[in-house]
């Protein structure tokens, strides 16, 4: 009995020291600082979305912050080997938007439809592929289709292609890149209804989309049409019929169940009804009416084309503020991302802190490039304690889905002493300008430093 006795006496023991000791380990855990909160339209431009316009243009509103460059190879490359890059980047302000922190659009076009008899590629071109193509006078324009299907015109583009990545295709300057090379406008198509020789088979077409890729790996290409090739080299879309009812519905409808293009009468369409979860679609307002109808009677047209397409850009033609300020912010209020923390967490757990962050991204598509997001620490007297990059993959972060990151803050005992009461906020960085430039979709933005306070110094 004295042995039972004792043993259940241990036993007891044991078990009020294993319901005491956790705790003891909880009472150490803790929430220091918590919060949630609402989404709040940023207000001003964002980068990588909104309304682009053309470059050359000596003044933009600071809500623009995408500018579009489209280049004739003919002033690209007027003499054969020798590009003009100092004059094209003169012309379009390139040194004025990069140390405002803007990024460009870029389309590189063989065939600009004009007023006159002209050619927009290059004379010494013109005499290597010995005059192959049709000159034009219709309701387009005027100008010269070359024929795609040469071999010289092929090589030659390949080398020009290569000197505009080793030249632009570095920092991320150029965000964005319509590809054009073929077709009037760089759209890839040809009148050919007014006698145009027709665009050639896929193969041959295929080869214009190629180099592009090789140039410029790490930007985002976006084609006229969902053609076959856009899975295999990753191509994005853009529509330049927006507003224009009959066209864009096409368009929509190629995206979503493919089709036989006219221009090739080839089933080279294919179905890509996702594709804007992970690639930019991008394109401008039609031509075919007015800026007040589009603004004003087709506004509705307007939305429902950019809303069903998940536009992230639109230009160079694009809305006009002073045509209405209202239908400017609503049509901009459909473009693009829209990222935000619904709720941050501050917590201690033994002696390590912790912040978890919840992002959500309300607009209609990404952020398609993973830019670094860093977590700022300050003192009650502006000295920063820590930067801690966030592990968040921006591009990941599609409307609709939320995404929890837990980041270690990995203090020093003095610091974490003063842990709840420091100031935490966010930063996006630029890796272009290497500053704060994305700005989160809420409270508490600071325009001195380009970040968001998430908790002030306490």
């Amino acid at each position: 009995m004295r042995q039972y006795y004792f043993s259940g006496l241990v036993l007891a023991c044991l078990l009020t020291v294993s319901l005491i000791q956790p705790n003891r380990v909880n009472a150490q855990d803790q929430v220091l600082r918590q919060a949630s909160f609402d989404w709040q339209d940023p207000q001003s431009g964002n980068p990588l979305m909104g309304y682009a316009l053309q470059a050359e243009k000596s003044q933009v509103d600071s809500d623009i912050q995408l500018l579009y460059v489209d280049v004739t190879w003919k002033e690209l490359e007027p003499q054969k080997g020798k590009y003009n890059f100092e004059a094209i980047e003169k012309a379009n302000q390139f040194e004025r938007w990069r140390k405002e922190g803007k990024h460009l659009v870029l389309r590189f076009v063989l065939d600009l439809p004009g007023q006159d008899r002209h050619q927009d590629i290059p004379d010494w071109l013109y005499q290597d592929i010995k005059g192959a193509g049709d000159w034009y006078h219709t309701d387009y324009g005027q100008g010269f289709s070359p024929d795609y299907s040469q071999e010289a015109l092929i090589t030659a583009h390949d080398k020009a292609v290569a000197a505009m990545g080793q030249r632009w295709g570095q920092d991320g300057f150029v965000s964005f890149i319509e590809l054009g090379s073929v077709g009037h406008w760089g759209e890839w198509h040809v009148n050919y209804e007014k006698g145009l020789k027709r665009l050639p088979s896929e193969d041959i077409l295929e080869r214009y989309v190629v180099p592009w890729r090789t140039a410029f790996p790490k930007t985002q290409i976006l084609m006229r049409r969902p053609f076959k090739w856009g899975q295999t080299y990753q191509l994005g879309l853009y529509n330049d019929m927006v507003g224009e009812e009959i066209n864009t519905s096409q368009w929509l409808e190629w995206i979503q169940a493919g089709g036989v293009y006219d221009q090739t009468q080839n089933k080279s369409l294919l179905a890509m009804p996702q594709a804007w979860k992970t690639l930019a679609i991008g394109g401008e307002m039609t031509s075919a009416h007015s800026m007040e109808d589009l603004m004003g009677s087709r506004l509705q047209e307007v939305l429902k084309h950019v809303k069903a397409s998940h536009m992230t850009f639109i230009g160079p033609k694009a809305p006009k503020a002073d045509l209405g300020q209202a239908a400017y912010k609503q049509i901009l209020s459909q473009l693009g991302y829209q990222i935000y923390v619904s709720q941050a967490q501050l917590a201690q757990k033994g002696q390590e802190q912790t912040m978890t962050l919840t992002f959500e991204n309300k607009g209609a598509a990404p952020f398609y490039y993973d830019w670094p997001l860093y977590l700022y620490l300050q003192d009650n007297q502006g000295k920063e304690i820590k930067k801690i990059e966030v592990p968040l993959t921006l591009s990941q972060l599609v409307p609709g889905r939320q995404e929890k990151v837990t980041v270690a803050l990995n203090l020093s005992s003095q610091e974490s002493s003063q842990a709840g009461h420091y100031q935490y906020s966010l930063g996006i960085m630029d890796p272009m300008t290497g500053k704060e430039a994305l700005r989160l979709a809420m409270p508490g933005y600071d325009a001195q430093t380009g970040r968001t306070i998430l908790f002030p110094a306490q």
